[in-house]
């Protein structure tokens, strides 16, 4: 059987089973259903929740599935210490799309003016949301000039019973794609597709060379063929096991009010004209799910913090081979700031690898980088050779007007006056000057020691 959101699920109840949980009672879309994933988040819990019962809609809701490193590293057949090279292996491993004529997302077709957004049980998340958002829907487009689908995963807003706002990043490749729609004069056709395996959701997040190439990484995620079908309004491919997908044309050249909604930053800082989709049509399976994303809380963090770092795992160790791991911390969002260590071979190395991730992802501000015997994941040990190997007068690099994210509240135009997409990026070389020279050793135990010692066997309850 091809994998898809369901295939996952029983993947997650037989392993992890205590980390998904059902409510039964009705509950509101409107901040309900996160008001209690929010509640549970301030308490350290982190789970998996199927809402079966939702006010206005006979869909049930599954949310904060990716709120879990450890449910994102079993999506991958991995563990958390092993997820973000396994990331990086499997979306190199690219496996082409698998075309069918039918599957379980076309038992239900709505088309034109049947079709009424309204019978989804979509969320509004936040307190000062503009409205209800469709907060996992992955975007689907097609370059105008290669015919390569791209998917990305941007802001949709309800506008209307047929109608998204749909925000872009300008960085984006989508918001290119549709620039270039404006430009030769042509509306742009959609597709937004909501409910899968969380492979598709991180395959539409990966940073990948050029436009294209999200289905064929969603392939090698998930380790086989990504199963489509043809749209039923819309000259695109579309993921046949899915739950819902949403078709629709763009007109570049037609804006209207989108926002404020609470993003990936936990801010609301964005609002104004954007383009919208007018939805053409509605597919999906008869028993459907509606799978939403927590919106500024941590599901939407880590749901784009591991793509972000196997691609910057795959596109930096080209540059640079002798890196040895990438983290993205969750004190930045999982986009803003970014932990790289390596075995440095040569004085220079390390900013080598900062300007490769720079350019693999816009939205990163801060790097620091360190050497090859301090854990990325460990924030104590990654400040400990901020304050230990760095000095701010040599080892601190400033480059102000850079693509940066437009989320960020002190994101700046080029005049400095009004908010933009630039940012000033730091670039942190906490690493010790290479062989030969010399630098102090590092105080522990010897590892061999460690290595041996199981704390175990030594420690008894203490007795007064």
């Amino acid at each position: 059987m091809a994998k898809n959101l369901r295939t996952y699920i029983e993947q997650l109840v037989q392993a992890m089973p205590e980390q998904i949980k059902s409510v039964n009672r009705e509950v509101n879309p409107k901040f309900e259903i996160t008001g209690i994933v929010e509640k549970l988040e301030n308490q350290g819990k982190s789970f998996a929740i199927m809402f079966r019962k939702v006010k206005g809609s006979k869909i049930p809701v599954l949310i904060n599935v990716g709120a879990s490193y450890e449910r994102l590293a079993l999506a991958l057949d991995t563990d958390v210490e092993h997820m973000v090279e396994e990331y990086s292996k499997r979306e190199d491993n690219r496996i082409s799309v698998r075309e069918v004529n039918n599957g379980p997302v076309k038992e239900v077709i709505i088309k034109n003016e049947d079709v009424d957004l309204n019978m989804l049980p979509i969320t509004v998340h936040n307190e000062h949301d503009a409205g209800k958002y469709v907060a996992a829907g992955a975007t689907i487009t097609k370059d105008p000039d290669t015919k390569k689908q791209n998917v990305g995963l941007y802001r949709l807003q309800v506008q209307d019973r047929d109608q998204l706002g749909l925000f872009i990043n300008p960085a984006n490749h989508g918001y290119l794609i549709g620039e270039r729609y404006r430009e030769i004069g042509k509306p742009m056709e959609v597709a937004v597709v909501i409910g899968h395996h969380p492979a598709f959701l991180m395959a539409s997040v990966s940073k990948l060379e050029g436009y294209g190439g999200e289905l064929e990484v969603a392939s090698g995620l998930l380790g086989e063929p990504l199963e489509v079908v043809k749209g039923e309004t819309v000259d695109l491919f579309v993921p046949a096991q899915a739950e819902i997908v949403l078709e629709g044309v763009v007109n570049p050249g037609l804006k209207r009010n989108e926002g404020p909604f609470g993003e990936w930053p936990r801010y609301y800082t964005s609002a104004g004209d954007r383009w919208y989709i007018k939805v053409t049509a509605i597919t999906m399976r008869k028993d459907t799910i509606y799978q939403d994303i927590m919106a500024a809380h941590d599901e939407h963090n880590m749901i784009g913090a591991l793509p972000r770092m196997g691609s910057l795992y795959r596109r930096v160790t080209e540059v640079l081979p002798t890196v040895k791991a990438i983290n993205l911390p969750l004190s930045g969002g999982g986009r803003v700031r970014c932990y790289i260590s390596l075995k440095k071979r040569s004085d220079g190395e390390p900013k080598q690898a900062a300007f490769a991730a720079l350019a693999t992802v816009p939205d990163i501000k801060h790097i620091i980088l360190v050497d090859d015997d301090i854990d990325v994941f460990n924030e104590k040990e990654v400040l400990w050779a901020l304050s230990t190997r760095f000095q701010a007068h040599e080892d601190l690099i400033v480059m102000p007007n850079c693509m940066g994210s437009h989320l960020i509240p002190t994101a700046y135009d080029i005049t400095k006056l009004e908010h933009g997409v630039m940012e000033t990026k730091l670039i942190f070389d906490a690493t010790m000057p290479a062989p030969p020279t010399p630098f102090p050793r590092r105080a522990k135990a010897p590892p061999e020691i460690i290595e041996r010692i199981n704390p175990e066997e030594y420690i008894d309850k203490f007795v007064w």
